[in-house]
C-alpha cells in the first residue's frame, strides 16, 4: 500500500481505493474489477452474482442486532475515464495509477485519478467488510460502462437487486446531496435537398466562430449563443434582401455540446458581393449585442471561395431548410418550479450538415419530466413534419424527478446535520445519471446520490479534497445505522 494513504482515514476504503489504483477499469474494460469484486465477496462468504454485460451485486444479511429488514442498495460504477498529459508514458491497461498529496489534496501524476467513482466503490466494499457497524441487510450494486454512455444501468434486469432504498455514492460535492436529473432523447431530421444547375456567381464562404458553447445540459442556462441558431438568422435576413444562393451549411460536432461554430458557402452575382459583405456584417454586430455578456468573443469571417462541390439549392429548398433552423428550438423551456434555479427542460439544436441530397440535422432534448421530455421531441417531430423532412427518435434515457417529500432525504438531512451542525445542500443535474435509469427499471425506489469532493473529473487534473472523504465515510455509515433505526420509515 502506498505509505501515506496508509495513513489516511477511513482506513478500510482507502485500503481498497489503494488497490483499485492497480486496477485497469477503462469505460468497457471492467472485467478485472468486477473480479476484484467477486473476490472480496468470497473472502468475506457473501453471496454475489454477475451479468452478462458485467455488473456485479453482493448481498450483506443483515446484523443479528439489527431492527431492520428493509434492505438498502449501495451503489456505484465500477469505470473511469481514461485520460493522460500528451508528455506522461502511462498505459492504462496494465499500469497502476500512481497518486500524490498537495496540501490537502490527492490526485494522479499526469492521469486520471479515477476517484470518480473508485472512492464510491472504495466505499461500498469497507462497508461490506465492516464487523462493527449495526446495518440491515444491505447490497452493493456496482455497475459497468456508466461513462460512456450508461451502459451497465440501462441493462439491468428486473430480479437483479432487491433493495427499495438506493445510496448512489458518485456525487462530487461533499455536503450536498443530488436528488434529481434529467432524462433526455436524441431527434435525428432528415430534410430532403434539391439544387439547381449551372448556376454562375461569386462564392462565398461565411463563418461564424469564438462562441463559448459548453454542455448542453449543464450550461444550457448560461445564455450562452447557438452558433448554428446565428447562422439560420444571419441567412434568413441576408435572403429576404439580396439574392442569394445556399449551396451548404454546417455547424456543431457534438451532440451534448451547444454549438460553437457554423458556416455556409454561398453564391451570389458579382454586383451584390459588397451588399452581401456589410449585410453579414450589419447584421452580426445586432445579434452580438444581444449576446455581449455571454459572448465577448463572438467573430465572424467572409471570404471568397475558388471552387464548391455542390450547386446552389433550389429556392424552395433554401428557404424551407433555413425556416427549419429557425423554427427548431434552442436552449430553457421551462424551469423547475420547487428548486430554485434548476432547469427542467431544454433542447439543443446541436448539429447541422448537408449533403448533396439531405440536410441531416440533430437536436438533444432533455428533461426531469417525462412528461415535458416527450412534449418536447413531439414538438421537434410536428416541426420536422410541416417542414416535409423525415425524422427518427431514438428511445433516449429517463430522467429522476426530485422529491422533496423522500422520506429518505429526510432522514439523510436530518443524519447529516446531527453529525456536522450544518445542512445539507440540495441539488438536481440538468444532465443524465444512472440513477434515472434505476429509477425506471425499479419502480418506487427511493434515491439520493452524495459523495466526496472531487475537482476536475474526466481530465489528469482530477482531485480529491481528503477532508471530505472521511465526512463523506462518517455520514454513509451514520445513515446507515439510522436507517436500520428507522422502523417507521414508509419506503413504497
Amino acid at each position: 500500500m502506498n505509505e501515506f494513504l496508509a495513513e489516511l482515514k477511513p482506513f478500510p476504503l482507502w485500503r481498497h481505493f489503494n488497490e483499485i489504483l492497480k486496477i485497469p477499469r477503462c469505460s468497457g474494460q471492467e472485467k478485472a474489477i468486477g473480479d476484484y469484486i467477486i473476490d472480496q465477496a468470497k473472502l468475506l462468504g457473501l453471496e454475489k452474482k454477475r451479468d452478462e454485460v458485467g455488473n456485479v451485486v453482493v448481498f450483506k444479511p443483515a446484523r443479528p442486532e439489527a431492527r431492520s429488514q428493509k434492505r438498502v442498495t449501495l451503489q456505484a460504477h465500477l469505470d473511469m475515464v481514461c485520460e493522460k498529459n500528451s508528455e506522461v508514458s502511462h498505459d492504462f491497461s496494465k499500469d497502476p495509477i500512481q497518486v500524490e498529496i498537495e496540501g490537502d489534496w490527492l490526485k494522479a501524476k499526469g492521469t486520471t485519478l479515477g476517484a470518480d467513482n473508485g472512492l464510491g466503490v472504495a466505499a461500498a466494499l469497507g462497508i461490506m467488510e465492516s464487523q462493527d457497524l449495526v446495518h440491515g441487510p444491505l447490497e452493493f450494486l456496482f455497475t459497468v460502462d456508466e461513462e460512456t454512455g450508461l451502459t451497465g444501468a440501462s441493462q439491468l434486469q428486473p430480479d437483479f437487486v432487491k433493495g427499495k432504498i438506493l445510496l448512489n455514492l458518485d456525487s462530487e460535492e461533499e455536503g450536498t446531496f443530488t436528488i434529481g436529473c434529467a432524462g433526455g432523447g436524441d431527434s435525428e431530421i432528415f430534410f430532403p435537398l434539391h439544387r439547381l444547375e449551372g448556376e454562375k456567381g461569386v462564392l462565398i464562404e461565411v463563418k461564424i466562430f469564438g462562441f463559448r458553447g459548453g454542455h448542453s445540459g449543464l450550461d444550457i442556462h448560461l445564455g450562452r449563443a447557438n452558433a448554428i441558431k446565428v447562422l439560420a438568422r444571419l441567412l434568413h435576413a441576408a435572403r429576404e434582401r439580396l439574392p442569394l444562393g445556399i449551396i451548404h451549411i454546417e455547424g456543431g460536432s457534438k451532440r451534448n455540446a451547444i454549438p460553437r461554430e457554423a458556416w455556409a458557402q454561398l453564391i451570389c452575382d458579382a454586383s451584390y458581393y459588397s451588399d452581401v459583405i456589410l449585410l453579414f456584417e450589419k447584421e452580426f454586430e445586432t445579434i452580438k449585442r444581444e449576446y455581449r455578456v455571454s459572448e465577448p468573443e463572438a467573430k465572424i469571417s467572409i471570404k471568397q471561395l475558388a471552387q464548391v462541390q455542390d450547386e446552389p439549392l433550389a429556392p424552395k429548398s433554401a428557404r424551407g431548410l433555413i425556416n427549419l433552423l429557425m423554427a427548431l428550438p434552442h436552449g430553457v423551456l421551462a424551469m423547475n418550479q420547487e428548486i430554485t434555479d434548476l432547469v427542467e427542460t431544454s433542447s439543443n439544436l446541436a448539429i447541422i450538415k448537408t449533403e448533396s441530397s439531405v440536410a441531416k440535422i440533430i437536436c438533444s432534448s432533455r428533461s426531469s419530466v417525462k412528461s415535458a421530455l416527450d412534449a418536447t421531441r413531439s414538438m421537434i417531430r410536428a416541426i420536422a413534419e410541416m417542414a416535409g423532412a423525415d425524422l427518427r427518435q431514438t428511445g433516449g434515457y429517463p430522467g429522476w424527478e426530485p422529491n422533496l417529500a423522500s422520506p429518505l432525504l429526510k432522514t439523510a438531512r436530518r443524519v447529516y446535520t446531527s453529525v456536522f451542525g450544518v445542512e445539507p445542500g440540495l441539488k438536481a443535474v440538468h444532465a443524465g445519471l444512472e440513477c434515472g435509469l434505476i429509477g425506471e427499471k425499479f419502480p418506487g425506489m427511493d434515491m439520493i446520490s452524495f459523495g466526496p469532493t472531487i475537482k476536475f473529473p474526466h481530465s489528469p487534473d482530477e482531485k480529491v479534497y481528503l477532508p471530505s472523504v472521511e465526512k463523506f465515510w462518517r455520514f454513509l455509515t451514520a445513515l446507515l445505522e439510522e436507517l436500520d433505526k428507522e422502523e417507521s420509515l414508509s419506503f413504497a
